[in-house]
């Protein structure tokens, strides 16, 4: 299935300006993606939306089989569930991805590299989408490898000593200056410091996850109902009245630990390196039952025929939403994805962006990056200076 560019979408950034982001993903509103998926079911609704979303195709697919699998009219033919393993692997992909290619991309200070990604030689992980199936065991097999080189080619050291060193802000921020000659992600993470640790928005993470399984269905309930009544939430959505951000700072498993580390653009882009190495640094030996809760999925069914589902991705937390008729059929579907959170026109990236002086590109880049649009993003200037992607 071919995607026409007009469903793809883009973002522009507009520093010192009231209305500092403009654009949005026509594929997410005016019910374009019910439409489009109506009277599919099973692999058929998996496989166009990995198609249509083929950036974060596999967290998409995840959602998708969770949420017909809650929705089922039939439960007597239950849709297979993937291990969180597989989440965790291709998640551990895209940090890697992001990291070689797109940072290098969103930081056009740093000089050209003849090999910009030659720090990846030997990654057992390759950083190119994939549609080989993968068995859980190949995905244990692929972390331990995974674990094993950042040990030996990257951080010298276990990566459960490296993670309890370099907990704090400070400490790691030491590490990506010591680091920077030789390692491209600490070089950028570094650069970005400079001015990213002072960028400061303020945070109102996205919680719609919990713990206590009555308040997350009373939640996600509330949610869905949302989801059903309002076709403009998939573009402009919020949360109790408010905007909300989401990224691998505002995961579940964060949800409760105390703090005082302020929340910074650049603290934002740490998370992405951090949670790498918290992936890779599972053990395949634990205990089913003594897994961590990484990155957390589920399911509920909130109606008949209807479900929600929810995945934490890469990019933050991905929400998946069908109406789907006697014989298993798509009625209606809509996805709610990271980028629609942390680019709303009144968030807080808009704010941040508008608190900006109109020629500060720089800043605006630092925080196009941190917040990380899953679509193109350029950020504007006065008309004597650039635009410039981020």
């Amino acid at each position: 299935m071919s995607v026409a560019m007009d469903l793809v979408g883009s973002y522009t950034l507009h520093p010192g300006q009231l209305h500092s982001i403009t654009g949005h993903r026509p594929v997410m509103g005016r019910g374009t993606l019910g439409r489009l998926l109506r009277g599919l079911q099973g692999e058929a609704v998996e496989r166009t939306l990995g198609q249509l979303f083929s950036l974060c195709s596999h967290a998409h697919r995840r959602a998708a089989r969770l949420v017909l699998h809650a929705a089922n009219p039939h439960p007597d033919q239950p849709l297979p569930v993937d291990p969180p393993v597989l989440l965790w692997l291709e998640t551990a992909r895209d940090h890697l991805r992001s990291m070689a290619l797109d940072w290098p991309r969103r930081q056009p200070s740093l000089p050209d590299q003849a090999a910009p990604q030659a720090w990846l030689h030997n990654c057992p992980l390759s950083i190119s989408h994939t549609s080989s199936p993968v068995t859980p065991d190949q995905a244990w097999e692929t972390l331990t490898q995974l674990r094993r080189w950042l040990e030996e080619a990257l951080l010298g050291q276990p990566l459960g000593h490296w993670l309890i060193r370099h907990r704090d802000n400070k400490t790691l921020a030491q590490w990506c200056l010591s680091h920077a000659p030789k390692l491209p992600p600490a070089q950028h993470l570094h650069t970005w410091h400079a001015l990213a640790h002072t960028l400061a928005p303020g945070s109102r993470r996205l919680d719609l996850l919990s713990n206590d399984p009555v308040l997350q269905t009373a939640t996600m309930q509330t949610l869905a109902n949302t989801l059903a009544n309002d076709h403009n939430f998939t573009q402009t959505p919020s949360w109790l009245g408010a905007c909300a951000e989401t990224g691998p700072w505002t995961r579940l498993r964060h949800q409760h630990k105390p703090t005082t580390a302020q929340v910074s653009a650049w603290t934002r882009l740490a998370a992405r390196w951090t949670e790498l190495i918290e992936i890779a640094a599972i053990q395949p030996h634990t205990p089913a039952q003594q897994l961590p809760a990484l990155l957390a999925s589920g399911a509920q069914r909130v109606g008949d025929g209807q479900a929600i589902a929810w995945c934490e991705m890469a990019r933050g937390l991905l929400l998946h939403w069908v109406q789907l008729d006697a014989q298993g059929r798509v009625v209606d579907y809509r996805v709610v994805a990271p980028t629609e959170w942390n680019f709303h026109p009144q968030g807080t990236l808009a704010q941040a962006l508008t608190a900006l002086a109109p020629q500060d590109t720089s800043s605006a880049l630092e925080l196009a990056a941190a917040f990380d649009a899953c679509v193109e993003c350029k950020v504007t200037a006065p008309a004597h200076l650039e635009s410039r992607h981020a």
